[in-house]
């Protein structure tokens, strides 16, 4: 049998081969649990509306709700509808907030479109963690604008989204069309 050399796995690590890489190392918070909330006061959904607009990428205020950025976007321009209290369940939802939460998302739609022209949109709720609710403890609505061909074999194969826009780009342009929007 040939002597066959066995290369140390460390000196592999940024070898040349046929793969392109798309590095994301600031997703392993997400992946590790870094950025959910250990307590009711680290919830990211209560803390977000005390920052600046900026800060906690808030697009819109509401009466009873707000549009935020997910932090961690399915797609550009991937939105949350939140209800200001700290509530788990929609069906714990006052009027009001249901209400809010209803109109801001057609809202978001509109804007949505007019900025970025998606082919559709998936919208919801997950309840409970089992749901797949990142963060289960605070009611969001997700909308996520969607394009033909939008996905590919990242997310299967790498665990990875391809995002072409930073997130306080699009809050910022989505933020402008909605102040300048009549829906």
């Amino acid at each position: 049998m040939p002597d066959v050399e066995v290369q140390d796995p460390a000196e592999l690590a940024g070898a040349p081969d046929a793969f392109q890489r798309l590095w994301t190392p600031h997703r392993m918070v997400y992946i590790q649990g870094e950025g959910k909330p250990k307590e009711e006061g680290d919830c990211p959904f209560c803390t977000s509306p005390t920052r600046t607009d900026e800060d906690g990428l808030i697009v819109w205020r509401g009466e009873h709700a707000y549009v935020v950025m997910n932090l961690f976007p399915y797609s550009p321009g991937h939105l949350l509808v939140c209800p200001y209290r700290h509530v788990s369940d929609y069906t714990d939802l006052t009027v009001e907030e249901t209400r809010d939460i209803a109109e801001l998302t057609q809202r978001a739609m509109r804007v949505v479109r007019e900025v970025s022209n998606p082919a559709g949109f998936n919208l919801g709720m997950n309840q409970g963690a089992v749901a797949g609710a990142g963060i289960a403890a605070h009611l969001h609505q997700h909308v996520v604008p969607r394009w033909g061909g939008d996905m590919n074999f990242l997310p299967i194969i790498a665990q990875t989204r391809a995002l072409p826009q930073l997130l306080g780009d699009a809050r910022q342009q989505l933020a402008d069309a909605w102040d300048s929007s009549t829906a």
